[in-house]
């Protein structure tokens, strides 16, 4: 971490936070509330109090709930930049041949989660898997797959490495610029993992939004850290297919 964030005095921190948690919490009643009405609609057993105890989800649960979420973080995105004054990094979606290297790195981080947990034998280490992808089938499938190997990506990155990570730097900069970046990529990494909710690949995402992080901020952009997040997907997604498959 030998990069001082650059202090903005234009930037809220107290605000640009306060819009990721109400963007966050936007994010979850929007989801609930598509869920909710499509198992109303489609009829299914139990309603959404069923989908929340089923096993496997149907596609367009899992899609709806993504996509609910993801409303969510675009208002805190758009909040963040209006009310907290928190300014978008420049070219921070702007593509050099080097940005290739990163989807080496997120197949690399891939492969190292999995060569670390697998000593110690974790079960139902694929049922988070097993719920999003399990009843969906065709063109279903082929859209979770696109949400989840693309489009989740692109939105967290500029969630949590766009607003969050930057509005806990900006927050601790003023005391002390270089702790300020390190406290933000080890906080933002453990919300990344947290508010996915799932406790045995915690260690696992908050490792990765460890990488994620330090990418973001090394480089200045958010393409970066989208690429290495996209290609960890995508090794994922590639091993779903395959088990499909065979």
């Amino acid at each position: 971490m030998d990069n001082a964030p650059d202090v903005d005095r234009s930037v809220r921190p107290g605000a640009v936070l306060v819009a990721a948690v109400a963007g966050f919490v936007i994010g979850e009643l929007f989801a609930s509330a598509l869920v909710g009405t499509a198992a109303t609609l489609a009829h299914y057993p139990g309603g959404f109090a069923g989908l929340a105890a089923a096993r496997e989800n149907p596609w367009w649960a899992s899609s709806l709930s993504l996509v609910g979420l993801w409303v969510g973080f675009i208002v805190a995105i758009v909040a963040a930049t209006r009310v907290g004054g928190l300014r978008p990094w420049p070219h921070q979606w702007r593509f050099t041949l080097g940005d290739l290297w990163f989807v080496a790195l997120g197949v690399g981080a891939q492969i190292v989660v999995g060569v670390l947990y697998r000593p110690f034998h974790l079960r139902h280490l694929n049922a988070p898997v097993d719920k999003l992808f399990g009843a969906a089938h065709g063109a279903g499938f082929v859209l979770l797959v696109v949400l989840t190997t693309f489009g989740a990506p692109i939105v967290e990155e500029w969630f949590f490495r766009g607003v969050v990570f930057r509005g806990i730097a900006a927050l601790a900069a003023p005391r002390s610029p270089r702790l300020a970046v390190a406290i933000a990529v080890v906080l933002s990494a453990l919300i990344f993992a947290g508010v996915h909710g799932e406790a045995r690949q915690f260690a696992g995402l908050a490792g990765l939004g460890v990488v994620l992080a330090i990418v973001a901020w090394r480089t200045k952009r958010l393409l970066p850290s989208t690429l290495t997040h996209v290609s960890f997907n995508a090794v994922a997604m590639a091993s779903v297919i395959a088990h499909r498959v065979h």
